[in-house]
């Protein structure tokens, strides 16, 4: 199946389809004429072409021809290569983390962006139902 990305002026994705495989060498002309219009360009959801998947709110850098997802935190900086947000502050990988990513419950941090830092590990509170610093 082939995957196309509607843009706005802008280059803000509004929408992707997938369409057969046997329309992907004409596919903009097929969506621009099964959809009315609109300006379309291909993605992959192997990110074998413009880096990234397209997703809804997603921006089409043409200079870098990738999509590009919103930025999630303002700290954060575009890795030029995989035209992904990273962290100013690289994850807390740890040996633990890694070894218990097999299905048991494993710490979790989340991004504080106040702080610039990393918070956790989290571990998740049934009876409060809510994730806390461990």
């Amino acid at each position: 199946m082939a995957h196309f990305a509607e843009l706005n002026e802008n280059n803000i994705v509004l929408r992707v389809v997938v369409i057969d495989d046997k329309y992907e060498q004409e596919g903009i002309e097929w969506c621009e004429n099964f959809f009315n219009g609109g300006i379309w360009i291909q993605t992959s959801y192997t990110g074998s072409i413009r880096k990234n998947y397209a997703g809804i709110g997603y921006t089409y850098d043409p200079n870098r021809d990738a999509f590009i997802a919103p930025k999630p935190f303002d700290s954060f900086i575009i890795n030029e290569e995989t035209c992904q947000w990273e962290p100013p502050i690289p994850f807390p990988m740890t040996y633990k983390y890694v070894e218990e990513l097999d299905g048991k419950q494993h710490d979790k941090y989340q991004w504080d962006e106040e702080t610039l830092s990393w918070i956790g590990p989290l571990v998740y509170n049934e009876e409060a139902s809510k994730w806390e610093v461990k």
